[in-house]
């Protein structure tokens, strides 16, 4: 391909949209413009990158026997209904783009295809000899994301390849599990990232059992906890750890305390001499779900520790089957309560507050759970349910019943770490470029796809679900690979691999040599930009720089002596003149490498 066809603009100042280094490099560079907030158009040079990518996903796919499929993007609502994530994912704050067509039938932009590939699988999959069966897409999803940003880190359309396998049993499954595991390595590894797998939380989707692989990189939105001997690692909203030992709390019986204008951990503690580890934190929350009324919940925590809003939302969702999905749990203030607001002592809450007179005739009872690190407490200072007072001394059996015991905490850099205590979680940035996830029955259950098992009887389908963000990962490969001068791609998944520069493009020498490399690459099978545009070498040079083409061959004055320079842009190696045979035999060797 020839520059001046290419429609390359390059800018020379950031945009002032752009928050982060891969943001405001891709749309300099001239690879993507934006259209609307988190809606991108994919230029020529992005789209060979894309392209580069899907081409190494759909090796590895058909390296673990999966088939590739066309799910269609506009899914019907009721099936969405069926699995019961249809309230989740349009109400509240559901990411889902949603709309009624002319004939009043609800349906769905496709943020992800579980609904639509079970029910295919309820039709096409009914015995145990036709499995195991993988099928996947790379396709164009949706969210409707409340503030999108980041450019295609967190957009509200994007690429992504879904995978999703059935199988008559567990084993099947795991199995399969464990062999996307493996590509998933492979992918990123001939994309030339650096990545690492953590345990995380199923969210939405759901499952036993997930694994996110995260490329690292200080502009990651997600806070990753490992441990030094590598034996550990895991997402925040999904770590566990043991916290810091507690002060034990002198005390004989519990007593009251006068404490004015004294709410929050910090003045009780500084006011009389505490510890935070010696102090109960209780949060009360109202939880609003799709089908049941509004629920309260109430929370202790240890005075040091911070809330999980992923743990809680996982603990409220599983104690409250019945209530259909939860769409949002938030602070419980005066506004959500019948009556007499002021009855309940904010600041000032004790695990042995009376439910709470929410609004409305018919009221679940109130939610009560206590993480682990309260639980432990002999003795506490907490609140006394009156303004302006708390109790010290106080233990659990003696001022109320211990509530549900559920992991709640958010584990923090330096704590110790469960499988040794000796070694303290570190922290580092993340993007999530992948989830892989053991979704067990949920969505056969849910849609009845079921199978008729060697014994013949029938039962549910296994099965498993397995997405890479494809725009998302050529951006982190961008974060993870640049420097001042633009983008260094790696040679896998580069737009192109050699970009022949012209220094003078009035040297009628310099432009035949170079039009000679340029037929030569070519023929060889190596993806060649040339740059014929009548620039300024300089300008051409910066552009080469920023667009981050892995080799530059320069053509310059020594062309008449037969020599040319070449820059190894993306690795360590630098500028080198050669002579024009020696530097393509160097180019040719590349097309051996491989991705």
């Amino acid at each position: 391909m020839r520059v001046s066809r290419l429609m390359l603009v390059t800018l020379r100042d950031d945009p002032a949209e752009a928050e982060i280094t891969s943001h405001k490099l891709l749309l300099r560079a001239g690879y993507m413009r934006r259209l609307a907030p988190g809606i991108f158009a994919y230029l020529p040079l992005l789209f060979r990158v894309l392209q580069k990518i899907s081409a190494i996903v759909r090796e590895e796919m058909a390296s673990v026997d999966a088939l590739e499929t066309l799910l269609p993007q506009l899914q019907p609502a009721d099936l969405w209904r069926r699995s019961g994530r249809w309230d989740g994912y349009t109400a509240g704050e559901g990411i889902m783009f949603h709309l009624i067509d002319r004939q009043d039938r609800a349906l769905g932009l496709g943020p992800t295809h579980e609904e639509v590939v079970t029910e295919l699988a309820a039709d096409l999959l009914r015995s145990y000899r036709q499995l195991p069966v993988c099928l996947y897409q790379i396709q164009t999803k949706f969210r409707d994301e409340i503030r999108p940003r980041f450019g295609l880190m967190r957009g509200r359309e994007f690429i992504m390849k879904d995978a999703y396998s059935f199988h008559a049993d567990e084993a099947c499954l795991r199995r399969t599990y464990a062999a996307m595991d493996g590509a998933y390595r492979r992918i990123f590894a001939r994309c030339g990232l650096r990545a690492v797998a953590v345990e995380a939380d199923s969210g939405a989707i759901g499952g036993s059992a997930s694994q996110e692989f995260m490329v690292t990189a200080e502009a990651g939105e997600d806070l990753i906890l490992a441990s030094p001997d590598g034996c550990y690692a895991a997402n925040q909203e999904r770590a566990v750890s043991l916290p810091a030992p507690a002060l034990p709390l002198e005390a004989d019986a519990a007593r009251s305390l006068a404490t004015p204008a004294q709410k929050s951990i910090e003045e009780l503690c500084a006011a009389h001499g505490f510890h935070p580890t010696q102090t109960l934190k209780v949060l009360l929350l109202v939880a609003r779900f799709a089908v049941a009324a509004p629920r309260a919940v109430l929370v202790s925590l240890r005075g040091d520790q911070q809330l999980n809003d992923v743990k809680l939302a996982n603990a409220v969702t599983t104690l409250s089957p019945e209530a259909g999905a939860l769409l949002e749990i938030t602070p419980l203030g005066a506004e959500h309560l019948a009556g007499d607001g002021l009855a309940v002592p904010f600041g000032y809450l004790g695990p042995h507050l009376e439910d709470p007179p929410l609004g409305g005739a018919e009221r679940l009872p109130m939610l009560r759970l206590a993480d682990s690190s309260a639980a432990e407490l002999g003795a506490f200072v907490c609140g006394a349910n009156r303004p302006d007072e708390h109790l010290v001394g106080a233990r659990w059996g003696e001022l109320c019943p211990l509530p549900q015991v559920v992991d709640l905490r958010a584990a923090q850099p330096g704590d110790r770490c469960l499988h040794d205590p000796t070694q303290r979680l570190e922290a580092a940035r993340g993007i999530e470029v992948g989830h892989i996830f053991q979704l067990g029955r949920k969505y056969s259950e849910a849609l009845e796809a079921r199978f008729t098992n060697e014994a013949g009887s029938e039962e549910p389908l296994w099965m498993g679900c397995y997405g890479i963000g494809v725009s998302r990962l050529a951006q982190a490969a961008v974060e993870q690979h640049h420097d001042a001068d633009g983008i260094r791609w790696p040679v896998a998944i580069a737009p192109y691999t050699v970009i022949i520069v012209i220094a003078s493009s009035q040297d009628p020498v310099q432009v035949g040599l170079a039009e000679r490399l340029y037929g030569q690459l070519l023929q060889a099978g190596i993806d060649t930009l040339l740059d014929d545009r009548p620039e300024r070498a300089g300008v051409k040079f910066k552009d080469a720089d920023l667009i981050g083409i892995p080799w530059r061959l320069v053509v310059g004055r020594a062309a008449a002596e037969g020599r040319v320079e070449l820059v190894d842009r993306s690795g360590d190696s630098g500028k080198q003149e050669l002579t024009v045979e020696a530097a393509l035999d160097a180019l040719l060797g590349l097309q051996g490498e491989g991705p």
